[in-house]
């Protein structure tokens, strides 16, 4: 779970694997939140020096957890 209180700036573009317990891990980028929560862009055609330039999803801090480039690229 990710406390959307504590996110700063910097978390921008941070990556984050996305968790339900019912569906298949999905890897993604933090592109923004508000009060409820945290925009995942999740799809960019691989092109995720561009991860801004594409749609977010809203998605429940519940569900997250910040990851590493490593763990994405093994995933």
């Amino acid at each position: 779970m990710i406390d959307i209180a504590q996110l700063q700036k910097e978390d921008i573009g941070k990556w984050v694997l996305y968790e339900d317990g019912c569906v298949k891990q999905e890897k993604g980028r933090i592109k923004s939140w508000n009060d409820k929560y945290i925009f995942v862009v999740y799809k960019c055609a691989g092109e995720w020096h561009r991860f801004q330039d594409f749609t977010s999803a809203a998605t429940s801090p519940e569900d997250l957890r910040f990851t590493t480039l490593d763990e994405v690229l093994t995933t």
